[in-house]
């Protein structure tokens, strides 16, 4: 059982996942800045550049690993003076699992996420999202990018066309191949994975599942399934929008999601039992 008192976060953490950088939360950042919260939007390591560098040399793409991804994030939290939100969109939501399955965090959200460990469910519209990007078994070792289509199939599926272009071009950059083959192969493993976290955890902080209905690249199949494997005392809930894509922070009425959650995790706040 979660033992954690209750806490109210004054800093909210907000996590990217791939294909994108930190740029990807600018909204997000300025609204819950101008409600008087401390906003963090880390890169990965080595990513610090701006999307226009990371698509001219994505050099420092092809050397991440899941490891050093969570060791940046775990030492940003634990140097924090009070335990934070924890916010994260695709690949950044299975980091926030991760998180708060290591004690950290007053609360966790998680974005159209990508699973961890042991969710096997893989939806016909993921499948033609990653059958491209990964057939070549060279990619493992290289910086996969989308092109232009793929992005819009993916992340941008019901956007106006000239707003889906202007996304790609503002954040699109492209994703590690080494990490994108262990998690493809994460759900066949039976020895832990570095995207293994233990359903079972009673003392975790709270965490929520949001879904977009229209998403591709992380349908509700996979939220669904996910949030499913979890069957420890903590509280655990899922919340689905029918009309929302993968790029769920950039798309139209955003706010109306920003605000929901932000709620949602100030009400359920916990001060973790490792804080």
């Amino acid at each position: 059982m979660n033992t954690g008192s209750n806490h109210t976060p004054d800093t909210i953490v907000l996590i990217h996942g791939f294909w994108v950088t930190p740029r990807s939360w600018e909204q997000w950042i300025d609204h819950y800045q101008q409600r008087g919260y401390r906003v963090l939007a880390p890169a990965y390591p080595g990513c610090e550049a701006e999307v226009e560098a990371l698509n001219a040399d994505p050099t420092p793409i092809t050397e991440l690993t899941v490891p050093a991804i969570m060791d940046r994030l775990e030492s940003l939290v634990r140097q924090l003076p009070n335990p934070p939100i924890l916010i994260g969109h695709s690949a950044g939501g299975t980091f926030v699992q991760l998180l708060l399955d290591r004690g950290l965090g007053a609360a966790g959200v998680a974005l159209n996420s990508a699973p961890t460990q042991g969710v096997r469910v893989l939806p016909l519209t993921q499948a033609r999202v990653l059958f491209p990007l990964l057939r070549n078994p060279a990619s493992r070792h290289r910086a996969v990018g989308m092109t232009y289509p793929q992005w819009r199939y993916a992340f941008t599926n019901p956007f106006p066309a000239d707003e889906s272009r202007r996304l790609y071009d503002r954040y699109a950059v492209p994703a590690s191949g080494r990490i994108l083959w262990q998690t493809a192969l994460a759900g066949l493993r039976r020895t832990h994975q570095p995207t293994f976290v233990d359903y079972h955890n009673h003392d975790r902080s709270p965490l929520l599942f949001v879904s977009g209905g229209l998403d591709h690249l992380m349908p509700p199949a996979v939220q669904r399934s996910n949030a499913g494997h979890y069957t420890s005392t903590a509280v655990t809930e899922l919340r689905e929008y029918p009309d929302r894509a993968h790029l769920l922070p950039a798309q139209q009425g955003w706010r109306e999601i920003a605000d929901e959650v932000l709620v949602w995790s100030v009400r359920n706040a916990r001060r973790p039992a490792a804080a």
